[in-house]
């Protein structure tokens, strides 16, 4: 299993919308970012389900070392 790869040291901001599922990139290697394209292949590092239960804005980690994935934490302020 790989580690994964810190694809900025800033969130992603994402205007949500009700009733959609997004997939939060846990690897970092996604040219999507912050969502999977399916760059994890072989990695051992699998994509988050994000279900927006509201349209809201949503920070999501772009660091991929938060504690609360799929959401920021500010663990890049760290790094």
């Amino acid at each position: 299993m790989s580690q994964p790869v810190c694809a900025q040291k800033a969130p992603y901001a994402v205007e949500v919308k009700e009733g959609e599922t997004y997939w939060w990139c846990a690897c970092g290697r996604s040219q999507s970012q912050p969502f999977c394209d399916g760059s994890h292949a072989g990695t051992g590092i699998t994509p988050i389900e994000f279900p927006a239960t509201r349209t809201r804005t949503v920070y999501f980690c772009g660091c991929k070392a938060t504690h609360k994935p799929p959401l920021c934490d500010a663990t890049h302020k760290l790094l």
